[in-house]
């Protein structure tokens, strides 16, 4: 059966674009493609423009992935495949074929456009459109800095059957660069649900770069060589089914544990994770370890989309300001806290002399004296600490005096204050998600090829089409057995049984947690309710989301458990004052955890 690979080389803007010349070296890939969209990153993006129009777009791609490897691209005929376009996609487009006119090459360069929607803002607003997570009205049109839709695959893949050698879209689902090429390659049909969710999610697998070859994995001792780690590739077949793998001679892992790690990173319900071209289920998925640095994965499953695509719009709300400093010596933790008290204390003094308002939100963090654990902290105390302290103020010139507090308190500070010699950070905009979804037919989509525009006219499943997959919901009946809790039982910490990772969706979190033997899972889902997650996670959930803030999902494919935890990051992004507000450490804290399992099994750890 006929097999493609398609090689992952980038995973957000600013990852190390040393993935190019690695795949084109040892790997023969069909495709290379590149992930460099977040939802701030549109903000930045945005910006960018705004200063300057032919701006916004992921320079890196150009200078630093494109420029120095076409030659070789060429040679090799390896098709590209980037949503580097950002929120300027036919500026990024000229930038490559500009590129590819000084070096003499015959490369063609296709543009996808259509996602922006910005444009549109005061007729949303007076048609009253809520965010789709909260409910909160339309954010102020003048404050508004970036509105794009996610775009799916199928244009991509059009585009690719016209004939491009290299394809640039603006914002699209993350997975569409990998599944853009697959519809492409075996002919796949908007009815073909299961094949569409094997290849998305071979695109999620490959999406974040690294990630899936040991990047942020647990067990992070059992990675080699990171300072040259491979970035992950894919063999596809027409089926669906696919190995990962890396190129030979690099460092990193890829095994079950670090592929499943991914697979559960940034999902919510796992038997609907809702993209423009398909509904997946992951919760049947099979991840096996194939040989050395290769893992095999399949029974993905599909069902049929929903009419509508999901916009993310970014906001100006404000301005934030923060630092670090540390304290070291004897009771440091109580220093850095009394201290973070009296400078917030003394700025509003000088807020109120000037007539200016009070914060809107404050944040104090004692790194070192386990505040991310919250009613889980230690009493023990160490030898030093850092003290985070940010606030965020209507005017940047109230976030200012902040910073000039801080500064202007540090020779009446408890003693054993130190900080690294450098420039007084400076205010920045708070900026702020909101998302809802608009119908798929209110776009027009078009491919810029060749000097010509053709509007993209969506693949309509024919009329013979296999019926939808219905997408299950999880019952009690199809969850892990009760374990047998009447032996002698010890209790060990989570990390001893599973694999985790974490990260974020908007202001939710999730925490994916892979059983390392399938005889580890009833145990693990017995301990873990959503009444734990809600315990060891209530420093961070929001006051108005108590226990109901946790779901908890089922993977029994991959013996792995999937929790969503809502209102949980402060905001997430650059709106939160967190030290951590994407997430990332949550599964850390909850490997934390203990579990209770049998003494026999126990002294097989």
């Amino acid at each position: 059966m006929k097999k493609i690979r398609i090689a992952g080389a980038s995973g957000y803007w600013g990852d190390s674009m040393m993935a190019t010349s690695q795949f084109l070296a040892t790997s023969r890939p069909d495709y290379i493609v590149y992930d460099f969209l977040a939802e701030i990153t549109m903000s930045i993006m945005a910006r960018a423009r705004a200063a300057k129009p032919e701006a916004g777009y992921a320079t890196d791609f150009v200078t630093a992935a494109m420029k120095p490897n076409l030659k070789e691209i060429a040679a090799q005929g390896v098709k590209i495949v980037s949503n580097a376009g950002g929120v300027n996609p036919l500026a990024c487009g000229q930038a490559v074929e500009a590129l590819i006119a000084e070096q003499g090459l015959a490369l063609s360069v296709a543009v996808i456009t259509g996602d922006d929607i910005l444009e549109h803002k005061s007729a949303l607003e007076q048609a009253g459109v809520t965010d789709m997570f909260s409910g909160a009205a339309f954010p102020p049109v003048d404050d508004l800095v970036s509105m794009n839709a996610y775009l799916g695959a199928f244009p991509i893949a059009e585009a690719l059957a016209r004939g491009a050698d290299i394809v640039i879209t603006g914002r699209c689902v993350d997975s569409a660069v990998t599944l853009g090429p697959c519809i492409h390659e075996f002919g796949w049909r908007a009815e073909d649900y299961d094949r569409l969710a094997a290849g998305s999610l071979a695109g999620h697998i490959i999406e974040c770069g690294p990630q899936a070859t040991g990047g942020n994995f647990t067990d992070w001792r059992d990675v080699p060589a990171i300072d040259h780690i491979g970035y992950p590739f894919i063999d596809i077949d027409a089926g669906g089914n696919f190995d990962v793998s890396k190129p030979e001679g690099t460092g990193g892992l890829v095994s079950v544990g670090t592929v499943s790690e991914q697979m559960l990173y940034e999902i919510g319900d796992p038997q609907a994770y809702e993209l423009p071209d398909v509904c997946c289920d992951f919760s049947a998925v099979q991840i096996t370890q194939a040989g050395d640095d290769v893992v095999h994965v399949s029974h993905a499953r599909g069902a049929a989309p929903s009419d509508k695509l999901k916009v993310s719009a970014t906001f100006f709300d404000g301005f934030r300001a923060g630092t670090l400093l540390s304290f070291v010596g004897h009771e440091c933790g109580e220093k850095a806290a009394y201290f973070a008290e009296m400078v917030v204390a003394r700025t509003r003094q000088v807020l109120r002399e000037r007539n200016l308002a009070d914060f809107t939100e404050t944040s104090v963090e004692v790194l070192g004296a386990d505040s991310h654990y919250g009613a889980d902290a230690t009493d023990a105390e160490g030898r030093e600490v850092v003290l985070k302290l940010a606030i965020k103020h209507p005017d940047q010139k109230g976030a200012g005096i902040f910073l000039k507090e801080v500064s202007g308190m540090s020779l009446a500070t408890p003693p054993g204050l130190a900080m690294f010699a450098g420039a007084r950070p400076k205010p920045s905009p708070v900026v702020r998600l909101f998302s809802f979804l608009t119908a798929k037919e209110a776009l027009t989509v078009e491919i810029h090829l060749s000097g010509e525009v053709v509007i993209f006219t969506p693949d309509t499943p024919s009329t013979s089409e296999q019926a939808p997959v219905p997408v299950p919901t999880p019952k009690p009946t199809s969850m892990p057995d009760t374990p047998d809790m009447q032996g002698e039982m010890t209790k060990v910490p989570l990390i001893k049984l599973a694999w985790g990772r974490s990260g974020d969706k908007g202001n939710k979190a999730n925490i994916g947690i892979i059983a390392r033997q399938a005889a580890y899972l009833p145990y693990i889902w017995h301990s873990l309710d959503e009444s734990v997650l809600a315990d060891r996670f209530a420093h961070f959930i929001d006051a108005d989301r108590p226990a109901s803030a946790v779901v908890r999902y089922l993977l029994p494919g991959s013996h792995a458990i999937n929790f969503l935890i809502d209102k949980v990051l402060g905001g997430g992004g650059v709106a939160s004052l967190r030290n951590d507000p994407q997430g990332k450490a949550f599964a850390q804290i909850l490997l934390d955890q203990p579990i209770s399992i049998p003494t026999h099994m126990a002294e097989t750890l």
